[in-house]
């Protein structure tokens, strides 16, 4: 159980509520920074299990690894200093933007010029450096991609050119492992767009445990259909084109190879890739020689984990699920020492929970039950035999972090208070950094022990919630709101502080709404937070946030239920939800608004042609407008493919309700945006124009999907509050 002594100061931003005087602007949040918290980044657990490092940066230039202490916090020895590095080196100065140590902690690489590719992807200029005397040595002549040491630290594997590389740090040469790389057409050791995006991934292998081979994808996608996007860079605009599945259409053909460095040849794990599937995650198990490779099927219903002999390439299934729906891959799959057990997480008694299992397959025992949801594996501790998790059994609004030993017995919550906790733990599980926030209160970091006793804060956000209490705030409050079957919707909702019951407000909903997501949570909200409470504190409105039937942390079948008619009930849920705050006598039910982004936009948008009674206006940022359109990893799992459920597809696409949008209605989108194309919002502009609808647009030239950089957010965010106070 943490003693937490910095929880006192999580909810003090309020006491002074009745006397604050400032008003928030837009420059405030969106340009300023006035409002930014802070956290701990550049975080490293050591391998002794009694110390970490951290990455600290001074205003002067100064960059800096420190290794702290966590019993005491005592700063031991700085194994970074890149004036250090510089002046090794000749160099006037020098900058990393990341780093990491090998197995041994004496060498680390050090990536810096990095160029950003899509959401989890970048190339960089990379080094190895020698923590003893500070010299650098670049990895490659040009940028590379995910360099990786080997267990030893005697190699560094690394992609460039979409080809696999390996160099010999004591010999410092460099063998070429694949040689037909080819730029939208193969792939090896990183994954395609729609696995990194999908399957939340971009290292495409994996060292084994001795460092001995290297397991590798291989992706060819030449049959992958292209996607274009026009980039406003010049006298002439050019054309970012690359390979994008949409939903029905063609995958890559991906296969699983295996390299040998002793004998320095691949060999082919048989994995049946000429079938139409997917192999989402390799992970070796504590045999180095013996390789696992999930397999899902297409429409992503049937889970299958292979066992492959790296040396003959031979696999076996040794454990295989199925679902009515879908099933959703995690990381949660692990390998227990020993080489004979492992864990893996499953929703196959209606709510995600852990299970130990045979390597070989069969199930011995779950070891967590109940109607809630695991959110994740943290970690083994071989020691005590327990498994480390976070999960939702205190509240689905709230994830804490527990411990349990295999059997299901001798479960702990360690963090058993209020707000969305997550933990990192030390090599040994003595310590963990610890991080809590509420929907009111910024997150306090902070180093406990494994009995829960806090040791130390690393950060309070201590000046930011003494300035909360110079500003116009009020409390978000939870609560739940019925529908029909007798299910009950989280939602939280913000009023004005000066709040009268007797008077009449306009209301917005913020939306996502997306299967498995969240926004009802007791987490803070960041910049969103600050606009939301602009809206309501400066400008007079309600803001309120429902999750809809399709969201997480309520068990699969609250989950899954709206499988195949993606849209449908979450549009029908947000309209009731309209509708029951206009019921109230404090809300205006003729200024009813709604706004999201993404699948929010979606949401928005289905809900003013669907609900053009109740809602007088909807923002959609980024929104899909068609599933047609969007990529089919992401449909297919919730829609199956667009010829086998044609009427899914169609009938819950906001571009085919465009005759009945009656509100006003404003829609955003990046042109530069590879993930929800901008064909969304063009083809919707075409159907409303045909249909002589009314409609607002602002198109952000080169903006990916999050439609940011320079004065972009603070100019989105300016329209937005202005279509809002015009329009409701």
């Amino acid at each position: 159980m943490i003693k937490h002594a910095a929880f006192g100061v999580l909810f003090c931003g309020f006491s002074l509520l009745a006397f604050a005087q400032k008003s928030i602007t837009l420059d405030d949040i969106w340009k300023n920074g006035t409002f930014a918290s802070r956290g701990v980044s550049g975080y490293v657990p050591l391998k002794d299990g009694k110390t970490y490092c951290r990455k600290i940066s001074n205003s002067s230039g100064g960059q800096f690894v420190v290794k702290y202490d966590y019993q005491s916090g005592i700063a031991l020895d700085t194994l970074i200093h890149n004036g250090r590095i510089a002046s090794n080196n000749a160099l006037a100065s020098f900058q990393f933007e990341s780093f990491s140590l090998d197995a041994t902690e004496t060498k680390a690489i050090l990536s810096h010029k990095t160029e950003q590719l899509y959401r989890h992807s970048f190339a960089a200029e990379s080094f190895v450096l020698d923590l003893a005397t500070s010299k650098i040595s670049l990895i490659h002549s040009q940028k590379i991609r995910i360099p990786t040491f080997d267990p030893k630290g005697n190699f560094v594997a690394f992609v460039a050119d979409n080809n696999l590389y390996i160099k010999d740090l004591k010999k410092n040469k460099v063998k070429q492992v694949t040689k037909d790389g080819q730029r939208n057409a193969i792939i090896n050791g990183s994954v395609d767009w729609v696995y990194e995006e999908e399957f939340s991934m971009s290292t495409g292998y994996q060292w084994n445990e001795d460092g001995s081979a290297l397991a590798y994808y291989k992706f060819n996608e030449t049959k992958v259909p292209e996607f274009s996007m026009t980039l406003f860079d010049g006298l002439y605009p050019t054309n970012q084109t690359f390979k994008y599945p949409k939903a029905g259409e063609a995958n890559s053909v991906v296969d699983v190879y295996v390299y040998s460095l002793k004998g320095g040849k691949s060999a082919k794990m048989l994995c049946a890739s000429e079938n139409d599937q997917y192999l989402p995650r390799i992970t070796w198990t504590k045999n180095p020689t013996l390789l696992s490779i999930q397999r899902l099927n297409r429409l992503q219903n049937k889970w299958e984990i292979l066992l492959a002999d790296a040396k003959t390439g031979q696999t076996r299934v040794s454990h295989e699920e199925t679902d009515a729906r879908y099933i959703d891959i995690t990381d949660d799959l692990t390998y227990l020492p020993g080489g004979e057990l492992m864990l893996l997480t499953s929703e196959r008694d209606g709510y995600r929970h852990i299970y130990l299992h045979k390597v070989d397959g069969p199930e011995i025992m779950q070891t967590t039950k109940g109607a809630w949801d695991v959110a994740e594996i943290l970690g083994y501790n071989e020691q005590s035999k327990q498994v480390y998790y976070s999960g939702y059994e205190a509240s689905s609004l709230e994830k804490h972090i527990y411990k349990i030993d295999l059997d299901g017995k001798n479960k702990t919550d360690l963090t058993p208070f209020p707000g969305m906790h997550s933990a990192t733990f030390s090599a040994d599980f003595s310590y963990l950094l610890h991080s809590v926030s509420t929907i009111n209160s910024p997150s306090v970091t902070s180093i406990i022990n494994s009995t829960g006793t806090q040791l130390r804060i690393l950060e309070d956000n201590h000046a930011l919630v003494l300035k909360m209490q110079d500003y116009k705030l009020s409390q978000a409050n939870f609560s739940q709101l019925p529908i029909q079957n007798n299910v009950d919707l989280n939602y939280w909702i913000i009023k004005p502080n000066d709040f009268d019951i007797n008077k009449k407000y306009p209301l917005l909903l913020f939306v996502y709404g997306g299967p498995g997501s969240q926004q009802v949570i007791n987490a803070w909200g960041g910049a969103n937070y600050w606009w939301h409470q602009m809206l309501a504190n400066e400008k007079g409105y309600i803001i309120a946030c429902v999750d809809n039937r399709g969201t997480g942390a309520r068990g699969a079948e609250f989950k899954k239920m709206t499988y195949k008619q993606l849209g449908k009930f979450e549009s029908d849920d947000q309209i009731s939800a309209a509708k029951y705050f206009g019921s109230l006598p404090f809300i205006d039910s003729t200024r009813i608004g709604i706004w999201g982004w993404s699948y929010g936009g979606f949401m928005s948008s289905t809900c003013l042609a669907k609900g053009g009674d109740v809602f007088k206006a909807a923002i959609a940022v980024a929104p899909v407008t068609n599933w047609r359109f969007y990529d089919n990893i992401y449909t297919e799992r919730y829609m199956q493919l667009p010829k086998d459920n044609a009427d899914g597809y169609d009938l819950n696409s906001p571009i085919n309700m465009v005759e009945k949008l009656k509100g006003k209605y404003l829609l955003v989108h990046g042109m530069g945006d590879d993930n929800v194309h901008f064909q969304n919002s063009a083809e919707m502009v075409e159907k409303m124009v045909e249909q002589n609808k009314a409609f607002q647009s602002a198109y952000y030239p080169n903006k990916a999907h999050g439609i940011s950089g320079g004065n972009t957010r603070l100019h989105l965010y300016t329209l937005m509050t202005n279509f809002l106070l015009e329009n409701l």
